[in-house]
């Protein structure tokens, strides 16, 4: 099992170094293991280093010069480095990207951080009962520099895109599209002959603005761009590289294999490269001398600029990996007479070996907790699980409601939470581990409302407008005649006349009372019922409901108390999985949204893959057909739609958090009375999505049934 420890371990990386350079004139060989997570390298595996074209490499632990001999020279070591720019003068002007915003240099050795104008986000650290803040610029997904002006560049965050004229000694923000979703993925500038700035949005393609015209707005820039099928969407634009002057601009998308150029006056973007696989990312588009070069997986390729046919690059893949003790995360590669600029490396990284950690290859069910209370009601569900070949279980400990499905033995446990009907929890693992079954205990982390309850409330979200604990509702209009007693007599609705004496408004309040996110208090109690429950016995922990409250008209008086200055959601969560990450010794899975896995986006939720794909060893998205928009990829033949959303889903999730996590989503094994389903749910329904999913090589899946209900899945 791998554990993820985000402390980089510079001092060793450095005694690497070295070492390299005591041996620089010679051809040498090493011996290492390779820890990724914490940058910490061992030995143990020989490996030779051979020589090499000159490259300047950006990684996790910062970044580096490795000469034509292999010998490897330290540059800078306060962050990591997500991207590299150079800029040709006298001197050459070095750009990095990374987790200290963005830097620069003359020289490669002495680096100036250049953020002011850029937001900060703020990480809550909390400790031994001491909370401290840990300010970061808020992540930069992407960053270019004008090629007609390099004192001109943009970046941007996942969902405003800023602008410098001055080489990032100060930004203007130039604001968000207004769809209000986060999710952009690159950028761009260049003088058409305006200066003119473009973003990617995952959701919403391709805009542009024109900075030095006043009033001017985002426009939509998606003529040509391939859609994603049944949508009006296109599919993701993950690179943006615009070079030359006049400019030419290229495009390539992040999820099937295509190149397109900008006709600027006809605003169209034509297809120009694409090797028509169904799927497939494009990354990293670098014009060369002569040629676009890019990175899709294990290749790097380029295609010519006169007739566009594509040529593999090993060259390029052979220098990237010729040092096997450093992971690059971008690199500049210098060839004869051109640099080659690359990032997205991990693209070039062999297939991962899931087997090293044990929540890989898991497929099991979720088990109704009052469905294990004793050998009677549990033995169909051993008997399902052996009939379909699975060996995982997924069982409620801290339920929906804030229920302790246990006893703990931490007394501080059961002062924040109920104990509620438990399960003997020491004699089913035992059952369990006999059985050979792996263990999963699904603790329900911000929808509480136990906790909600606790200490006068405190623990709370607010309703500002009512000045007591929020809870989502609808209001509906329908006539006095269609409520009946049992619907008045329903706590989760309320009445209020309307205007017509024949009608009233009837508010249906969402049974759901939820916990502040931002508490630390939430997250040291979620904390240490998840360590008990790992030291009982349970091989893996899995946090559902680790968002925010998403339902119900009155969601703007929702008022978060516990947020402190710098804070947003995605920082709220990425504080709880620092906090826990730091504290469990055992694998962490997630469940999040199935949109939040299709696309590069934590609206709404907080749930930004991106973000929480490092803290984690497991994400769980839910594709539930049922769940999405009925039409959504039900093209024909419509019965396919469980397959396709299963496996482009578990494809896009994948590549989205880089390759680095496992991917193991909830598979619907239930009916909905929706249209689709109406139609087409069946047996086939259920075996098509976990077709999916396993052609996709996913890391595993778990059958999802509310009431137990597993008549549909397939046996083995």
């Amino acid at each position: 099992m791998i554990i993820r420890k985000k402390t980089p371990k510079n001092s060793i990386l450095c005694l690497i170094i070295v070492f390299f350079a005591i041996i620089t004139q010679f051809t040498c060989t090493l011996t290492r293991t390779e820890t990724r997570e914490s940058g910490e390298i061992n030995t143990g595996v020989s490996q030779t280093i051979p020589s090499g074209p000159a490259m300047v490499m950006g990684t996790d632990e910062g970044l580096f010069y490795i000469d034509t001999a292999g010998k490897s020279e330290t540059l800078w070591t306060d962050g990591s480095v997500k991207k590299i720019l150079n800029i040709p003068g006298e001197p050459e002007t070095w750009v990095i990207m990374g987790s200290e915003g963005v830097l620069v240099s003359r020289d490669l050795r002495n680096w100036e951080k250049r953020n002011n104008g850029l937001p900060v986000k703020t990480i809550k650290v909390y400790e031994n009962g001491t909370k401290s803040f840990l300010p970061m610029v808020q992540e930069i997904k992407d960053l270019e520099i004008n090629p007609a002006n390099p004192q001109i560049m943009v970046c941007a965050t996942n969902n405003r895109a800023y602008l410098t004229r001055n080489q990032g000694r100060s930004w203007t923000d130039l604001g968000s599209l207004t769809y209000q979703t986060n999710g952009i993925k690159a950028v761009a500038v260049a003088n058409l002959p305006d200066l003119t700035v473009f973003l990617s949005h995952s959701v919403y393609g391709i805009h542009y603005i024109r900075p030095n015209t006043a009033g001017s707005q985002w426009t939509e820039l998606i003529d040509g761009i391939e859609k994603l099928e049944s949508t009006n969407n296109p599919n993701e634009v993950s690179d943006i590289a615009v070079f030359n002057n006049p400019p030419e601009i290229y495009i390539s998308q992040s999820f099937i294999r295509r190149i397109y150029k900008l006709d600027w006056n006809r605003k169209r973007f034509n297809r120009v490269w694409s090797d028509n696989s169904p799927f497939g990312m494009v990354d990293s588009l670098s014009p060369g001398n002569e040629s676009l070069y890019f990175l899709h997986e294990g290749t790097a390729a380029s295609i010519n600029f006169s007739d566009y046919s594509m040529q593999k690059q090993p060259e390029i893949m052979n220098a990237v990996k010729r040092i096997p003790s450093i992971k690059p995360n971008c690199a500049v590669i210098e060839g004869d007479s051109q640099k080659i600029i690359l990032s997205e490396l991990w693209l070039l990284d062999e297939p991962r070996d899931l087997s090293k950690n044990i929540a890989a290859n898991k497929e099991g069910l979720y088990l109704p907790v009052n469905h294990a209370m004793d050998s009677y009601s549990l033995r169909p569900y051993l008997e399902t699980i052996e009939r379909a070949g699975l060996n995982m279980i997924v069982i409620d400990m801290k339920d929906d409601y804030g229920r302790l499905r246990f006893t703990p033995n931490n007394p501080s446990i059961s002062e924040r939470g109920r104990v509620f009907r438990p399960l003997d929890i020491d004699e089913f693992l035992q059952n369990m581990k006999q059985r050979g079954i792996y263990t999963v205990a699904r603790v329900v982390v911000f929808k509480d409302p136990v906790l909600a309850a606790r200490d006068n409330n405190r623990y709370a979200v607010w309703d500002t407008r009512n000045g007591k604990p929020w809870v989502g509702y609808v209001d509906a209009r329908r006539r006095k005649t269609s409520i009946t007693a049992q619907e008045r007599r329903n706590e989760l609705n309320q009445f209020f006349p309307a205007n017509d004496p024949e009608f009233e408004i009837v508010r249906s309040f969402y049974d759901e009372r939820w916990v502040d996110p931002y508490s630390e208090v939430v997250w040291d109690y979620t904390a240490a019922l998840s360590i008990e429950l790992h030291e009982r016995g349970f091989d893996e922990i899995q946090f559902d409901y680790i968002r925010f409250p998403t339902d119900g008209q009155n969601l703007g008086d929702a008022r978060y108390r516990w947020q402190e200055n710098g804070m947003d959601r995605e920082s709220a969560i990425l504080s709880f999985l620092r906090h826990v990450r730091s504290r469990i010794d055992a694998p962490i899975s997630i469940d999040i949204y199935g949109a939040n896995g299709w696309y590069r986006t934590g609206a709404r939720t907080g749930q930004e893959v991106e973000l929480l794909a490092p803290w984690v060893d497991v994400i769980c998205p839910m594709y539930y057909p049922s769940h999405f928009e009925q039409y959504f990829l039900a093209q024909n033949p419509p019965e396919l739609r469980p397959w396709r959303i299963y496996y482009h889903g578990t494809l896009r999730t994948d590549r989205i958090g880089r390759g680095q996590v496992i991917i193991r989503p909830y598979v619907q094994a239930f009916y909905l009375n929706v249209s689709y389903d109406r139609v087409h749910y069946n047996e086939d329904y259920v075996i098509r999505e976990i077709q999916g999913v396993r052609e996709a090589g996913s890391g595993g899946f778990t059958y999802w049934n509310n009431s137990g209900r597993y008549a549909d899945i397939p046996s083995k």
